[in-house]
C-alpha cells in the first residue's frame, strides 16, 4: 500500500483537517513565531485565547501550525503581545496570507487523505529527504509505469480514473527534485527491490535505467543495501524530512497498514538518525551502487 492510497487514516500527530487547513511549513513557522512573542510577553495560552474569543487549545493549535490563521486573530494577538510597529505587523499578516495559500497538491485533495497533504507540503519545504525502502523504489524515484504497477497492485490493466490521479500526483511530486532550490534526496534501497519485477521485467529494466539517469543529478544519491546486511539496522521503511528553517523540526514519516505516523520528538529523531547513519554505512557506496544498477540492467 502506498501513501496516496485513500484507505489511509489520518495521522495521530498532525491530525489532518479540512482540505484547505492542512498544516504547512509556513504555518509551523508562523505559529512558532507567535509562540515566542507570547512567551516573551509572559502571557498564558488561556489569556491569549480569551483575547481572540477562543480558547487555550485554539492558541495551542495555532502555535503548532495545525489550523489555518485568520488575519483578524493574528492582528489582535500582535497587539496583545506588544507588536505595534506597522512594518513588522505587515510582515506577519503577509505570512498569514501566504500560509493560507493552497499548494499545487490541493487539486488532488479528493485522491489522498487530508493528512497526506501535510506530508506533501512538508516534502516541498524540506532541504534534505532521507529514506529507506524495503519493498519498492521510493515514490520520488519511480517511473510512471512502475508507479502504475504499484498503485494497481500489479494489475495496471485495471487502472481506473482514481488510480490514474494517484499516479499523476506521484509524478507531480517528483518535480520537487528538479526545481530551483531542489532538496537533496538520499535513498537507501534494499537490494531485493531491484530483483522484484514490479510491472514485469520490461518495466523493471526501464525503472533501473531511470535510476541510473536520476542519480546523475548532483542532489540525488542512491545506495543499495546488500542482502547480507538487510534487516539489521532497520525493520521497515521510513523517511526523514530535514529543513533549513531552524523553526521547523525534523520529521520522521512512517507508513503502516492502517495509516502513517509523523514523529518529531528529539528522542525519536535521535533513534532514526542513528538508523539512517547505520544504513548508509552498511549499504554499498553511491558509486558501487551505480555499478550494481548497471549490472542489474544488463541482467534484465
Amino acid at each position: 500500500m502506498t501513501a496516496e492510497d485513500p484507505r489511509y487514516e489520518e495521522s495521530p500527530r498532525f491530525g489532518g483537517g479540512d482540505s484547505s487547513g492542512a498544516p504547512t511549513a509556513r504555518r509551523i513557522v508562523l505559529g512558532a513565531q507567535l509562540r515566542r512573542l507570547r512567551e516573551a510577553a509572559d502571557i498564558s495560552r488561556a489569556d491569549a485565547g480569551y483575547y481572540i474569543r477562543g480558547s487555550d487549545s485554539k492558541i495551542s493549535r495555532m502555535e503548532l501550525g495545525r489550523v489555518g490563521f485568520k488575519e483578524r486573530d493574528v492582528a489582535d494577538l500582535l497587539s496583545l503581545y506588544g507588536v505595534h510597529d506597522e512594518q513588522e505587523r505587515a510582515q506577519f499578516l503577509d505570512m498569514v496570507r501566504k500560509s493560507n495559500e493552497r499548494g499545487w497538491w490541493h487539486r488532488y485533495s479528493g485522491t489522498m487523505p487530508n493528512w497526506f497533504q501535510d506530508f506533501v507540503g512538508l516534502e516541498e519545504s524540506a532541504s534534505l529527504i532521507q529514506c529507506h525502502e524495503l519493498q519498492f523504489v521510493p515514490g520520488l524515484m519511480q517511473t510512471e509505469d512502475y508507479a502504475k504497477a504499484v498503485v494497481s497492485h500489479g494489475r495496471p490493466e485495471l487502472m481506473d480514473a482514481e488510480a490514474e490521479r494517484r499516479v499523476a500526483l506521484r509524478m507531480q511530486r517528483q518535480k520537487v527534485l528538479t526545481r530551483q532550490g531542489a532538496p537533496r534526496l538520499w535513498a537507501v534501497v534494499d537490494e531485493s527491490v531491484l530483483h522484484r519485477p514490479i510491472g514485469g521485467h520490461k518495466v523493471l529494466r526501464e525503472q533501473i535505467e531511470y535510476l541510473l539517469e536520476l542519480t546523475r543529478q548532483p542532489n540525488v544519491t542512491l545506495q543499495i543495501l546488500p542482502y547480507q546486511m538487510s534487516g539489521y539496522a532497520a525493520e521497515g521503511a521510513f523517511s526523514i524530512l530535514r529543513f533549513a528553517e531552524p523553526t521547523l523540526p525534523d520529521i520522521v514519516y512512517i507508513e503502516h497498514q492502517s495509516g502513517a505516523l509523523y514523529l518529531d520528538r528529539v528522542d525519536e529523531l535521535e533513534v532514526y538518525g542513528r538508523i539512517i547513519d547505520r544504513l548508509a554505512v552498511d549499504a554499498e557506496t553511491p558509486d558501487r551502487s551505480r555499478q550494481l544498477l548497471s549490472k542489474f540492467r544488463a541482467d534484465n
